[in-house]
């Protein structure tokens, strides 16, 4: 006769469930987000707006970080984890920078609208194009038994990608000094050094796998 599973086996199993539920959470935080974002231009009573939308941004975050924590403390890695984390990250990441060029922030200088788009779309856009390639290349990698988890450079471009989407509320809600400007065109440029690093990186795993 089976004996019932035991209570830590019970506790243990529970946890392990709870990572995947965090980054259910956090892929409905990101679609709030998203939308407060393309609400923002309709919005006339300050910065509290923003405000709002960043906390949600910072919320979104730390789940992320926990759930990291929650599977690797119990062991409840697994392929479906590996493969939906990343892709709510991206839709985050990805999402924000679209709505950045569709909304038009930020404001750098004094360029003009032309100028403004074709910066804000071409940042959106190599991060994108980043996103895509590695998503294929982490499919290609798990069909065949090859595991593509995430690595320091790659976490170290999702620290940045984050900091600059902050930079960003942050900029437009409270600092139209021109400092601001030089900081926020700073971190957009490290931003994308680290996302083309990033991505030459990962075809070179799946080269190094392939050997």
């Amino acid at each position: 006769m089976l004996k019932p599973p035991s209570r830590p086996s019970k506790l243990i199993g529970m946890w392990k469930s709870v990572p995947n539920i965090l980054t259910f959470m956090r892929l409905g935080l990101t679609l709030v987000f998203l939308a407060m974002l393309l609400h923002w231009p309709n919005v006339t009573t300050g910065p509290w707006f923003l405000d709002v939308a960043f906390v949600l941004f910072v919320i979104a975050g730390l789940t992320d970080v926990v759930d990291g924590h929650i599977a690797r403390r119990w062991n409840a890695t697994s392929k479906f984890g590996r493969m939906i984390d990343p892709l709510v990250d991206k839709i985050l990441v990805c999402g924000a920078f679209i709505c950045f060029a569709l909304i038009g922030v930020p404001k750098l200088f004094n360029w003009g609208p032309v100028t403004l788009q074709i910066v804000h779309w071409a940042v959106a856009g190599i991060l994108i194009v980043r996103e895509v390639y590695v998503t294929i290349l982490r499919q290609l990698a798990e069909a065949r038994g090859i595991n593509f988890a995430a690595v320091k450079l790659g976490k170290i471009k999702m620290f940045v990608q984050v900091f600059a989407i902050g930079t960003v509320l942050v900029k437009v809600a409270h600092v139209p000094a021109a400092w601001g400007h030089w900081f926020t065109l700073f971190v957009f440029a490290l931003m994308v050094m680290v996302t083309v690093a990033s991505g030459l990186q990962a075809a070179q795993r799946m080269r190094a796998a392939r050997a």
